[in-house]
């Protein structure tokens, strides 16, 4: 079922709340050669709270994506944020460009092994949140175990897309382990990067071949976000690239394609980011809320919240966008 979007005033049915961040959380991890450290959101009242796991996209930090992780926080969620290996504040030189990044990240000798650190990443947190619990004040206690979920923007949408059930294909061609996690009851996947294969770009299959993955293996429920503008050096197809984890796999069962969106859906990676070209705070708004309303059904199915969001963004006349469901 497909259906245009066009954004109207806020409708969420929760009235947001004061929102308490904290920084830094460290979690022990010698085997990786840094210590792994959080960023936790969590709004100042209530209790039996649902929990998101956020991956940020490559060079990025638990510092980043304000715009999403406050919303989500000011509207009832925990939100966890790891720093992943390949941050760019972790670096010889953490200002640098995205591009000189994307250099450094190429002369890694653990390039090939990243995806698989931040997999890991996610697990640690996973075993941990009574630790993460004690570290925060006043979190012990309010956090519902029973409704976990993650989300991902780009190299972190892989990331939890392997949290859910999508597997890398080896190099001989085999298919990779499997490294889903049952404590993960939904997802949510923003610009991910489709099936592997012929599709790649030379650049892509030689320097990012955990790209080379299955979807048919992604059971748990989960929401695509894609922008209809989002070219990538990494394949040869165009945009619709970033759709095949809704129609390859049989656990997404929504997609959201924003219209005229490329890689950054708006600018979700932060208020005042360079690396946004595509800068509209209404395609954000529109993001934060559609996410926000698939998780709340999803972890709740008795709640509403997806199906009058897509009711109440229907209304207008200029659509920003299309949601597909099965």
């Amino acid at each position: 079922m497909s259906k245009l979007l066009t954004l109207s005033p806020d409708e969420t049915g929760t009235t947001p709340t004061p929102v308490l961040s904290f920084y830094p959380i460290v979690l022990s991890a010698p085997e990786r050669g840094h210590d792994l450290t959080l960023r936790v959101s969590a709004p100042l009242t209530g209790s039996h709270l649902p929990l998101i796991l956020f991956a940020h996209g490559f060079g990025s930090s638990a510092n980043g994506y304000e715009p999403l992780v406050n919303y989500w926080a000011a509207h009832g969620f925990v939100v966890v944020q790891p720093t992943f290996l390949d941050s760019r504040t972790l670096s010889s030189d953490p200002k640098a460009s995205h591009g000189e990044a994307v250099k450094a990240y190429l002369s890694d000798p653990r390039k090939e092994a990243m995806w698989r650190y931040r997999v890991a990443d996610m697990k640690q947190i996973l075993g941990q949140l009574a630790l993460i619990e004690e570290a925060f004040p006043g979190l012990k206690g309010r956090l519902d175990l029973t409704r976990i979920a993650a989300v991902g923007h780009s190299f972190g949408a892989q990331t939890v897309g392997v949290l859910l059930g999508t597997r890398v294909i080896e190099g001989d061609g085999r298919l990779g382990a499997d490294l889903s996690d049952s404590r993960i009851k939904v997802g949510v996947l923003l610009s991910a990067g489709g099936q592997g294969g012929e599709d790649l770009s030379l650049f892509g299959a030689e320097h990012f071949p955990h790209l080379n993955q299955s979807y048919a293996h992604l059971t748990t429920p989960t929401l695509v976000v894609a922008g209809d503008q989002d070219y990538s050096p990494l394949t040869q197809r165009g945009p619709d690239w970033f759709t095949d984890s809704y129609h390859l796999s049989p656990g997404a069962n929504g997609l959201v394609s924003l219209f005229g969106a490329e890689h950054m859906l708006g600018g979700i990676s932060g208020y005042l980011v360079t690396e946004t070209t595509d800068e509209s705070p209404e395609r954000v708004a529109m993001v934060q809320r559609l996410t926000w309303a698939y998780l709340r059904s999803a972890l709740y199915p008795s709640d509403p919240a997806w199906s009058m969001a897509v009711h109440h963004l229907l209304e207008g006349a200029h659509p920003l966008g299309r949601v597909e469901v099965k």
